[in-house]
């Protein structure tokens, strides 16, 4: 681990996982093992997307770790045992167009809304941070396209995105839970 400590990732996989289990803490096992990342201690971590890091495969990015091996994630949970409630859990993700700056990766979690909404929402947090960080003038009250558009002509943000897991609870009120990660490969 001491090798690790203070370590700067310059890759990670997005994942997403679903589980369904009588109880809550089986279900979130069952979500980890659906992402394929039930096998690592994990260890959350805020939201910076680290300069020069660049997104690889999931599965490039599993052939790296070994069973057992701490990683940090940035990752989203969201669970319930009500029948019919929808969750989703997602990551968004803004990266700078200088790759020396760094960029954003937001944790959304919510019950309610739809997948794609939760998606772009999160996906709209991380570009804010980004912007603000920046110097990028934008409305918060404007629509996620008015401020994709003023962040495609300032020019400074080349790319957003978001990985995104929607569920229904189960309709036995067993527990469900999603789950998407960001996971920093040393």
């Amino acid at each position: 681990m001491a090798d690790h400590v203070g370590f700067t990732p310059n890759r990670l996989f997005l994942t997403k996982g679903v589980g369904v289990h009588r109880e809550k803490l089986a279900s979130f096992e069952l979500a980890l093992r659906d992402a394929g990342i039930q096998n690592f201690n994990l260890v959350h971590v805020s939201s910076i997307f680290p300069p020069n890091c660049v997104i690889i495969s999931k599965d490039e990015g599993l052939k790296q770790l070994n069973s057992g091996q701490i990683v940090f994630c940035v990752m989203s949970r969201a669970e319930s045992n009500e029948p019919g409630r929808h969750m989703a859990a997602s990551v968004g993700i803004a990266i700078p167009q200088d790759r020396e700056h760094y960029g954003y990766l937001s944790e959304h979690y919510s019950f309610g809304q739809s997948e794609k909404f939760a998606g772009d929402y999160a996906e709209d947090l991380a570009a804010e941070m980004l912007a603000s960080t920046l110097g990028i003038p934008f409305d918060v009250d404007s629509n996620y396209d008015q401020k994709r558009e003023i962040f495609r002509i300032d020019g400074r943000i080349v790319n957003t995105m978001n990985i995104t897991q929607f569920a229904e609870g189960d309709r036995d009120g067993r527990w469900t839970t999603v789950i998407t990660a960001a996971v920093f490969v040393p």
